[in-house]
């Protein structure tokens, strides 16, 4: 969906700049400096408008949050959301993030959320859908022993597709939790919606899940 042009941009990004990340390649491997603790890091790749990792962040505050966001239009919506909830667990960065490992050291990230990504339907564009095998292995880099990947989607080609990476990236992922329809699951990854899951659901569109654990491998 293309995004209505935000006047002033970069100043209102300005007034929020406590919760926002100019340079997020500059802190590889100092993530936890940011936020001064010795907590672990969770991520989220597309991050929207923050409402996912906002609910994540108020009922996890044993964990650092930080959600990248392509559009920085959509970050600065984010960000406002955030400075009214009064949390210090969450960062934003914007951009497009085409291997993790430029942003994030070995075993810095204890879990990974990929919600509703781009399914680049188009096969000529696969490399670039967020489970790839080439995203798996860069996520199995950066996430520490059993962290955690998980995934939400009402895409079934994205999903059938996932599902077909996964299972080639056995030697690194186990697969834990996998349902075409998580609302009629008893998972607890049901719990918490970002807008577009919300959106999906009113249209009677079923949520695709599924979560993978780094292997001991």
């Amino acid at each position: 969906m293309r995004q209505r042009k935000v006047k002033n941009l970069e100043e209102k990004i300005f007034d929020n700049s406590r919760y926002f990340v100019e340079n997020p390649g500059k802190l590889r491997g100092k993530w936890r400096d940011v936020f001064d603790n010795g907590n672990e890091i969770v991520l989220e790749l597309g991050a929207g408008k923050g409402d996912f990792l906002i609910k994540q962040a108020e009922i996890r505050p044993d964990r650092n949050h930080i959600g990248i966001e392509g559009q920085l239009s959509v970050v600065l919506r984010a960000l406002q959301k955030l400075e009214k909830s009064g949390l210090s667990n969450v960062r934003f960065a914007s951009g497009f993030v085409w291997d993790p490992v430029e942003l994030f050291a070995e075993n810095e990230v204890a879990g990974i959320y990929l919600n509703f990504s781009d399914p680049w339907p188009k096969a000529a564009h696969s490399k670039r859908r967020l489970t790839h095998r080439n995203y798996l292995l860069s996520y199995h880099k950066i996430l520490k022993p059993a962290g955690f990947i998980e995934i939400k989607t009402d895409s079934d080609g994205l999903f059938l597709f996932t599902e077909s990476e996964a299972k080639d990236a056995s030697d690194m992922f186990l697969t834990e939790e996998t349902t075409e329809d998580l609302h009629s699951s008893e998972f607890r990854a049901k719990d918490i919606k970002s807008e577009y899951e919300v959106k999906f659901m009113e249209a009677g569109k079923a949520i695709h899940y599924m979560r993978l654990v780094k292997s001991a491998n």
